[in-house]
């Protein structure tokens, strides 16, 4: 990750597929306090795109951070408000 995160929950969707990844995800982060991170765990390529999508059409949440690594894709997702 490019830049030190502190997480507060992690979200792990390895297995699903697209929409799934996105779904799962919003829960949780309605559920974190302000300025909370979710580290959400994927193995759908398509998550890449599709989270980050999601994140830059929400209010409220802000992408912080993806990465590539061991098949598994992680995303950094911060609640903003």
């Amino acid at each position: 990750m490019s830049a030190e995160v502190d997480i507060t929950e992690t979200l792990d969707v390895k297995g699903a597929s697209c929409p799934m990844p996105v779904v799962k995800t919003k829960s949780p982060i309605d559920g974190l306090a302000e300025g909370g991170v979710l580290e959400v765990l994927a193995t759908d390529s398509g998550s890449m795109s599709d989270i980050d999508g999601w994140a830059s059409g929400t209010n409220g949440v802000e992408l912080v951070d993806q990465t590539e690594g061991d098949d598994v894709y992680k995303h950094y997702v911060r609640k903003t408000e």
